[in-house]
């Protein structure tokens, strides 16, 4: 009877905990719900940047651009961020164990000022202040015509939650190993292929934005793979690339890698090194960062 009773306490635990992540997770997609409500009729040099923290990094052409007011600034170079309408739905994310950090992504429309239409995706990282959560990193990229479908992906969720940390040295301790396993996934595709790389450190849960052939977000390690490592070398990269930055939660689940990819013979004409920023996961502090969203 005492092995039932013991049983049960620590189901009704791990059910609570995830009911308490559940509801974290819930806040941020509502949140991301809410902006997108707000942005009806707005022009996106309006709508987007009221959901970016002050800090907040953006890549614009070869480079990220770190700074709210420096990211409307940049916008203002394309007219459509000017005289256009955007509007967009997201269908993922995920949160970090102690309810701080997390990501969401979807799908978005730009309505130019004559009427066509541009499909987009975005992918955006997260991080709750005291002005609630805030996007930290950001990117939108045009996406081919096609049917895609907007009902909301089940997210995987943290096992358990935990209280946030201030401890500085405990948060750079996370920090460090997540910019470890950027350059760890870097190194191994010199070895193996960017494709076989992808494949390696990614989750079965992962997401990818997918090229120019690609309507929908990408889902899974696997089917990453093949999209990135297609018509690339299988023994070898002919890109490396290292994180500059790093964002990471207290609980040292969840975080985001920001940094350049740099060809190793940029083609004449082209820059030699161009942004991205990649989201990491992992159950706990003891198990390997695979990353979940790019």
């Amino acid at each position: 009877m005492l092995l039932y009773l013991c049983l049960a306490i620590l189901l009704a635990g791990q059910a609570s905990s995830t009911n308490t992540a559940r509801t974290a997770y819930n806040s941020l997609f509502e949140t991301d719900k809410s902006f997108a409500a707000a942005a009806a009729g707005k022009p996106p040099i309006e709508a987007i940047p009221a959901m970016f923290a002050e800090d907040v990094n953006v890549p614009v052409g070869a480079a990220f651009v770190q700074g709210r007011q420096k990211v409307i600034d940049a916008m203002k170079a394309t007219p459509d961020n000017v005289n256009g309408r955007v509007q967009w739905t997201p269908v993922g994310g995920n949160i970090s164990a102690d309810g701080t950090h997390g990501f969401t992504f979807g799908y978005m429309t730009t309505t130019k000022a004559d009427g066509t239409t541009v499909p987009m995706k975005y992918l955006a990282y997260w991080v709750k202040g005291t002005d609630g959560w805030r996007v930290a990193v950001y990117r939108r990229r045009p996406r081919p015509q096609g049917d895609v479908s907007t009902t909301p992906m089940e997210p995987s969720l943290p096992p358990r939650m935990v209280a946030p940390s201030t401890d500085a040295a405990l948060i750079r301790k996370h920090g460090d190993s997540l910019a470890a396993a950027e350059k760890a996934f870097s190194d191994l595709a010199q070895t193996v292929g960017l494709g076989a790389a992808f494949v390696k450190n990614g989750r079965a849960d992962a997401i990818n934005m997918g090229g120019a052939k690609t309507p929908a977000f990408v889902v899974g390690a696997a089917a990453i793979g093949e999209v990135v490592g297609e018509g690339a070398p299988t023994d070898r990269s002919e890109l490396e690339w290292s994180a500059d930055r790093v964002l990471v939660a207290s609980s040292g689940d969840l975080g985001v890698t920001i940094g350049a990819i740099r060809p190793h013979k940029a083609a004449e004409g082209q820059p030699s090194a161009f942004p991205f920023f990649t989201i990491w996961r992992r159950d706990d502090p003891s198990q390997p960062w695979r990353y979940i969203a790019e």
